[in-house]
């Protein structure tokens, strides 16, 4: 559920480190929240810093590529554990002479002991409880400090209707046999982009470590009517060749729902009217535009008089709209 870091700042794999860097310095332009004033603008840039910080370093990227996205969750000392496991394993029922318990015989060079087979019973010996101290849970060995969990993302779709209005929706995330369910508390005016925290419902902790934060990423779906440009609106508004020459007041439909705009005399199919305030709104801000655009209709099956009326007009009109600059 976590995205990749290479993903995120838009490099493969193999990138060296200037390549890297490039791409960190690329987007933090684009989407610092001091130049980009979409409200979604921050949690990118957010982001985008934690993959750089990550993928910035040598030893922190060597982990992230070999554990992934739980690689926080993997002890520093993973690989001395993982062998004095298998030490342990490889002893049998003879002498183990390796790791920790090197020296001489006894209390010999060192103060240490050599361990034989007279020592333990190997047969009762939990080899497999010892190997799973490596990852905080075996009673053997050392245990590791608390480990947070890791923050996990997932994409929550909605309509621009659901968007606007906000409000409690229930979700469910996961396949069959490991689904869970939450009750989100949409803001109103949620923008594409824009990630919803739901605290403590991310990876689990290790060694009484806390969960991590789950971020469910708001994905607004295709409108049939509908054009978002981040808390603007818009929308087509069709008017008849009468109401664009002589100009009118006419209602226009948003998911807010309905207002009037007037429409000035001698407007032509693409002018934009702007409505101020009646696009999504911003619970911490102005609200965005609804901006409402002209498409001049004309009657597709006039009637007789209609027609003569058109017709009347061409015989006396010197307007040519191919002549105009």
């Amino acid at each position: 559920m976590a995205r990749d870091y290479y993903e995120v700042l838009g490099v493969p794999r193999t990138a060296d480190t200037a390549e890297i860097q490039q791409a960190f310095r690329t987007l933090a332009r684009r989407h610092h929240p001091d130049v980009n004033k979409n409200p979604a603008a921050e949690e990118r840039f957010k982001e985008i810093n934690e993959a750089y910080g990550v993928l910035s370093d040598p030893d922190t990227r060597a982990r992230y590529d070999r554990f992934g996205a739980d690689f926080r969750q993997i002890p520093e000392d993973y690989d001395e554990r993982v062998a004095a496991a298998r030490g342990f394993r490889g002893a049998g029922a003879g002498a183990y002479r390796g790791g920790p318990f090197q020296g001489g015989r006894g209390a010999g060079r060192g103060g240490a002991k050599v361990w034989t087979e007279g020592d333990f019973d190997t047969a009762g010996f939990d080899f497999e409880d010892l190997f799973g101290g490596v990852f905080g849970g075996g009673r053997a060995g050392r245990e590791p400090g608390p480990v947070p969990g890791a923050d996990q993302e997932a994409e929550l779709t909605l309509t621009v209707e659901e968007a606007y209005r906000g409000g409690r929706r229930k979700i469910t995330l996961g396949g069959p046999g490991v689904e869970r369910s939450y009750d989100v508390n949409i803001p109103a005016g949620v923008v594409d982009g824009q990630r919803i925290r739901l605290a403590g419902e991310g990876g689990r902790g290790r060694g009484q470590g806390t969960a991590g934060d789950l971020y469910l990423v708001v994905r607004i779906a295709p409108h049939p009517r509908y054009r978002l440009t981040g808390r603007d609106i818009h929308v087509d508004l069709p008017v008849t060749p009468w109401e664009a020459v002589l100009g009118a007041t006419v209602p226009v439909t948003g998911p807010g729902g309905t207002a009037k705009v007037h429409v000035p005399p001698g407007t032509s199919t693409g002018r934009r009217l702007r409505l101020r305030g009646e696009g999504m709104p911003h619970p911490k801000g102005a609200a965005g535009d609804l901006y409402a655009e002209i498409q001049v209709i004309v009657p597709s099956s006039p009637s007789p008089r209609e027609r003569a009326l058109f017709e009347e007009l061409a015989g006396v009109s010197t307007f040519d709209p191919r002549k105009q600059a």
